[in-house]
């Protein structure tokens, strides 16, 4: 069975990191944007971070500049942005496709274990999270629209399992 901790991605500073390190942790992976209506996400996700981090979660956060091209920037750029804007302390990863022939290996595999509406396999937009099991497995999908607030009691509800 395949499960998150089977793949790799490289952090913002370009630095490999094995998904396996995070092993029994909840995770809430997100596509993001510099330049989205919902960019100012990146402060809630940066409070489940401060909230629930030493609790077991693990929020990571992919950039992406496939939707109208809201995360032009290099890696170095998006990672300034996030830290002087939000104070985002959580890993940021480095841009990424997520939808495509050239979509990240973990964002093909979590969208076909978590289809989204109608059974869609594609990320609609930026800001689609996923929060995964403890077990590594896809616990959920949620839409660009739900906020990182609205998903604290899905979170609490992983993280005790």
């Amino acid at each position: 069975m395949t499960t998150v901790y089977d793949f790799e991605a490289l952090q913002i500073n370009g630095k490999p990191v094995a998904l396996s390190q995070f092993k029994g942790k909840v995770m809430l992976i997100v596509n993001t944007a510099s330049a989205c209506g919902f960019t100012p996400q990146f402060g809630g996700l940066e409070e489940l971070h401060k909230s629930y981090g030493s609790k077991g979660l693990v929020v990571l956060g992919f950039p992406c500049n496939q939707f109208a091209s809201q995360d032009k920037g290099s890696n170095d750029q998006i990672a300034e942005f996030c830290q002087i804007n939000y104070g985002v302390s959580f890993p940021m990863m480095a841009k990424i496709d997520v939808n495509g022939g050239s979509a990240h290996p973990l964002y093909q595999w979590m969208c076909k274990e978590a289809p989204g509406l109608l059974g869609s396999k594609a990320i609609k937009w930026n800001f689609t999270k996923f929060l995964i099991a403890k077990d590594g497995s896809v616990r959920k999908r949620y839409a660009p629209t739900d906020t990182p607030a609205s998903l604290a009691e899905d979170i609490e509800a992983a993280l005790a399992e």
